[in-house]
């Protein structure tokens, strides 16, 4: 399976170990060495509805991702 960033940035994300809802993917990281892509980026939640800003965005590496789907991500953070 190919998926182009602008497809990743469609998804949404979910954390199967809580069932938590993380929001859609925003920017990639990826080691230009190598040329792999090494972890997705998702904004972090708005604090009271933007007015104290938002919390730290959520990275989640490569090996936390269990599956790519064709509208959602699965992943498992460590608790």
């Amino acid at each position: 399976m190919n998926c182009s960033i602008n497809e990743l940035k469609t998804k949404e994300v979910i954390d199967v170990s809580c069932g938590e809802r993380l929001g859609y993917v925003s920017d990639v990281e990826i080691n230009l060495e190598s040329g792999r892509l090494m972890a997705l980026i998702v904004p972090g939640q708005y604090k009271l509805m933007g007015f104290l800003g938002r919390e730290e965005d959520i990275i989640i590496k490569w090996d936390k991702i269990k599956k790519i789907g064709d509208d959602i991500i699965i992943i498992e953070r460590e608790n």
